[in-house]
């Protein structure tokens, strides 16, 4: 599966990754907000037992494929905003 990783410019350490190239809008409002001009890292093709530095590539593809996109959370970010992202795009 290849997927694009982009970095938050407002949050060091929070990335995103997308299952499709340029799909920031796509994204929840609170997500975007927490990225600001979110800007590519890398592109990279996963697959289950890929070695990934922080992240479980099972995890991301499961969630990749469930909606679209995948948060990696720097350790100092508030667990509710992932949780309000996640929830607003489920009620779209």
């Amino acid at each position: 599966m290849q997927c694009w990783i982009y970095r938050s410019s407002v949050r060091d350490g929070l990335y995103v990754w997308l299952n499709k190239e340029d799909a920031l809008d796509t994204l929840p409002e609170p997500v975007r907000r927490q990225l600001g001009a979110a800007e590519l890292a890398m592109s990279i093709e996963l697959h289950p037992g890929k070695k990934l530095g922080q992240e479980d590539p099972e995890v991301v593809m499961a969630n990749l494929d469930a909606q679209g996109f995948h948060l990696q959370m720097p350790r100092n970010i508030e667990p509710d905003v992932l949780q309000a992202a996640l929830d607003a795009h489920k009620h779209r």
